[in-house]
């Protein structure tokens, strides 16, 4: 998980250094960060079947070695297009790792347990995306941005090792036949949609193209949704939307992700292009949210316990909006305590909302659906970063225009008005949680429902 977060997120404060050795502009690179997170989109959703079939120890194992043999390959690339294409592979194998892992954790563990263990797994799994913008600021100021990709070889030794000695193996119940026709369609809509966003972004091609692709990945996603409920065992399982908690969790997370995912783009492009800093300031500068979301995982349990997942989920998506928003607020001769602030508070909310809507998907789900549960999650939350990044990177693109890069005040203007967008978009996304009842969610506190209910009425 370290390793995993730590490449999603190592390459942020490094994209302007990227552009200028590979002779494009920054925008262009996103396709080297969406790719990856495209391929996981794309792969994730048979990684249960795959766990299922042949073990989670075996699976993830082997997840890993290819992860790290593709990190070597973007390393080694010299252009964009193959740099693109070894993302495309670590992506595939990262699709493999954390759901391999999600579905281990859940198995293993008591439902009153899980948010509070999901807590203790992720807060070391956080060192990633605190190691990861100063780690990437510091490389490309002192030596080439290859080294980003080759770092995860020593890393991705060592979790092979404690993978194979020290990680339980589920197999599935049941042998189910691989669903080759929903992943085709499913697979095909997602990557459709994706690009047409990507194609929209750095106005290449027609607005047929855009367009023509657009629709075609709706109308494979509509194919994919016929498909699979006349299926017994479909790829994803769209039954598991009739159960509330689970229905809101993953459409709730959707939404608010595509506002909060946007950010680890956005956050270096402000303080690179819009104020001027270094690489290595920038990276420094993403510290403060990490730790802020180590702080908050380790309280998020009894924030839950005492108040209910309703009310926190949607009194909390409106402050994550209205901390992105304060973002507009920096300038020039902003302090730097106000902007580490700012991050320290954005981690802390958004740490508090996300472990509150992952955990709460497996609140009403059975032993027998934990694998089709947990893929469905992955898969939504991989495609909303994917998504999230395209959207930010068209907005700000919308916003930035043709403006010199060397024009720090306007960039500057562009870039508060891509914040000010996305923290609309995320306060819009509380309205999701309203339909959750006090009662819900109780099952992860070690609470009866009745029980959480007359204390929300007290």
């Amino acid at each position: 998980m370290i390793m995993e977060q730590l490449d999603s997120t190592i390459l942020n404060t490094a994209i302007p250094n990227m552009a200028a050795a590979l002779h494009v502009t920054p925008l262009s690179l996103r396709g080297v960060v969406a790719s990856y997170v495209l391929s996981l989109a794309v792969c994730i959703p048979v990684s249960g079947w795959i766990a299922d079939r042949y073990g989670t120890r075996k699976v993830f194992s082997l997840a890993i070695g290819l992860f790290t043999v593709s990190s070597m390959m973007c390393g080694l690339s010299v252009s964009v297009p193959m740099l693109v294409a070894a993302r495309t592979f670590q992506g595939a194998a990262a699709a493999m790792m954390v759901p391999v892992a999600r579905i281990s954790l859940v198995r293993a563990v008591p439902k009153n347990q899980l948010l509070k263990v999901q807590n203790f797994i992720i807060v070391p799994a956080l060192i990633g995306p605190l190691l990861g913008p100063t780690i990437g600021g510091l490389i490309v100021s002192w030596t080439s941005w290859r080294v980003i990709f080759f770092i995860n070889v020593p890393v991705g030794l060592g979790a092979f090792l404690l993978a194979r000695l020290h990680m339980s193996d589920f197999y599935g119940e049941t042998r189910e036949p691989l669903d080759t026709t929903g992943f085709v369609l499913f697979g095909g809509g997602a990557a459709l949609l994706s690009w047409a966003l990507e194609v929209f972004g750095d106005h290449r091609g027609g607005v047929g193209a855009v367009l023509a692709s657009l629709l075609a990945g709706l109308a494979l996603l509509g194919a994919y949704a016929w498909h699979a409920r006349r299926l017994a065992h479909p790829l994803l399982r769209l039954t598991l939307f009739a159960t509330r908690t689970f229905r809101v969790s993953v459409v709730g997370g959707f939404l608010t992700r595509l506002g909060t995912s946007g950010m680890p783009l956005l956050v270096p492009l402000l303080f690179q292009l819009g104020l001027g800093r270094p690489p290595w300031q920038s990276g420094l500068m993403m510290i403060p949210a990490v730790i802020g979301s180590m702080g908050m995982r380790m309280m998020s349990a009894v924030f839950y316990r005492r108040f209910g997942y309703r009310n926190i989920l949607v009194f909390n998506t409106v402050m994550v909006g209205a901390i992105i928003f304060l973002f507009s607020l920096v300038g020039q001769t902003t302090p730097l305590a106000f902007v580490a602030a700012l991050g320290l508070a954005q981690g802390f909310f958004s740490s508090l909302q996300f472990s509150g809507v992952n955990s709460l998907a497996f609140a009403d789900i059975g032993p027998t659906q934990t694998s089709a549960a947990s893929t469905v999650v992955s898969t939504l939350q991989t495609m909303t970063r994917s998504f999230a990044l395209a959207g930010g990177a068209i907005i700000t693109a919308l916003f930035l225009g043709r403006l010199p890069q060397s024009d720090h005040p306007a960039v500057l203007a562009a870039l508060h008005h891509a914040f000010q967008t996305v923290a609309v978009v995320t306060v819009l996304s509380s309205v999701t949680f309203w339909t959750l009842k006090p009662g819900d969610g109780a099952s992860l506190n070690g609470r009866k429902a009745e029980e959480s209910e007359a204390a929300a009425g007290d």
